[in-house]
């Protein structure tokens, strides 16, 4: 999950969807409430410590947290030297992804499908949105982490992404964490925590009520990211001054060379890694 969230454009919600620690996950998060409060309070820190699952928590956030810290710098080496062939691999997790997450839909119909088609939309519209300038003001960074912690749980709609959307990715994922700066990590530590405990009651609740439908949504937000992840594209920058952005993407189409060939073996390999994550999680369910 933390490599996912680390790319723009796969969430680690999906991952989470795919290996089956989704509802754990989001169950878990949302059992930081008043009872979990008093047992603090009285002392009871076993109780507390089955009440808000967390060996399983700390399991999960300690690799994400390492995965962040590490994967960060390898991610900055690979988009600079091979960008087609990491966006690559990318697309054929993501590809995947659409496939062993929309299977686990019971029953198809109209309400599901009509959830399909609109995730679909939503996301190609992210995906479109021309990104803001970068923002380094406290108030900006606590929204910055509210945002993207609770966009990094929904599965198809990624963190990273959204922080590009807001302009601050490269201030946020690539420059305050290779350089652990703790006045950028900390405001967005901090709303990173209130999105996921706040988002979480939310879509434990939806995904109980509406199972079928929010799983077809969510697999639409998959569908809908392929859009940010197509690996022949080139960057449109503006340049502010002394700034420069990233206000979109001119898409390509591919040449029929060498580097394509590679470029399909890269995405034939997402492809099976997410086909052996999915089995390897079945089998330990």
């Amino acid at each position: 999950m933390g490599a996912a969230n680390v790319i723009p454009g796969v969430s680690g919600g999906t991952v989470a969807l795919i290996t089956g620690i989704f509802e754990t996950l989001i169950n878990s998060i949302k059992s930081f409430d008043i009872t979990a409060f008093r047992l603090i309070i009285k002392g009871e820190f076993k109780a507390f410590a089955e009440h808000i699952n967390l060996s399983f928590l700390i399991a999960v956030f300690s690799g994400i947290a390492v995965s962040i810290l590490s994967f960060a710098r390898l991610l900055d080496y690979l988009f600079i030297n091979f960008p087609v062939y990491i966006w690559s691999f990318f697309f054929g997790l993501i590809l995947a992804s659409v496939y062993f997450v929309a299977k686990t839909i019971d029953k198809w119909n109209i309400s599901v499908n009509l959830n399909f088609i609109v995730g679909t939309a939503i996301a190609i519209t992210i995906a479109l949105l021309t990104p803001a300038s970068q923002n380094d003001s406290f108030l900006y960074l606590l929204l910055c982490g509210v945002v993207a912690a609770s966009s990094m749980i929904l599965p198809g709609l990624s963190g990273s992404f959204i922080l590009i959307l807001m302009g601050n990715y490269q201030l946020v994922m690539i420059d305050a964490v290779n350089k652990l700066n703790l006045s950028v990590l900390i405001p967005v530590a901090i709303g990173a925590g209130f999105g996921i405990l706040g988002f979480s009651h939310l879509l434990s609740w939806i995904f109980e009520k509406f199972k079928n439908q929010t799983i077809a949504l969510l697999s639409g937000f998959i569908l809908g990211s392929l859009i940010i992840l197509w690996p022949w594209k080139k960057e449109l920058i503006e340049t502010y001054g002394d700034k420069t952005k990233v206000i979109g993407y001119e898409w390509l189409r591919p040449e029929m060379n060498l580097e394509f060939i590679f470029a399909l073996c890269f995405l034939t390999l997402g492809f099976i890694t997410i086909y052996l994550m999915e089995k390897l999680a079945q089998k330990s369910n």
